[in-house]
């Protein structure tokens, strides 16, 4: 069974609903993942958006949360995640926070890529890695790969 990652709030390539993002309550959404690859020893998520400015002309991938080391017995995160699995690391972002930052695109329709990685390890602790230097870090020791878009656009 391969890995699998889903939230009750929302369906694959569907729109993420307004309270997840800065339009609503910011918060993050409930996430659950299952089929996790025998070894495993943490998971990472990490939640980017790749049409960042605008999805006619996209420059960047905006980072809107980094986590690692999850503990291998956790298969879910609550909306909000008020309080991260003991042991849960995380980067930063690209508002330079360590937090959720929910999407709140400038212009157009745009996708939020949820990413969780299985790793057969632990990270070191990176005190709080960007998305490039977390990527480095992890080469070589992913076990499973999940991922759910969701899409959010601005009504003004």
């Amino acid at each position: 069974m391969p890995l699998t990652l889903t939230s009750p709030a929302f369906t694959h390539n569907h729109p993420i609903p307004a309270l997840y993002t800065c339009d609503g309550k910011d918060r993050s959404p409930p996430l659950t993942w299952s089929g996790i690859p025998p070894n495993t020893h943490s998971f990472v998520l990490m939640i980017d958006d790749p049409d960042a400015p605008d999805p006619k002309a996209p420059k960047l991938t905006w980072v809107h949360w980094l986590l690692y080391n999850i503990p291998s017995t956790i298969d879910h995160l609550d909306a909000g995640c008020q309080k991260l699995p003991p042991g849960t690391q995380t980067g930063l972002n690209n508002w330079n926070r360590g937090q959720y930052g929910g999407p709140c695109p400038p212009i157009g329709k745009h996708r939020y890529f949820h990413k969780l990685y299985a790793l057969d390890i632990v990270l070191p602790n990176l005190h709080h890695p960007t998305q490039a230097q977390l990527l480095k870090t992890m080469h070589g020791h992913v076990l499973g790969y999940a991922e759910l878009i969701g899409t959010y656009q601005r009504h003004e």
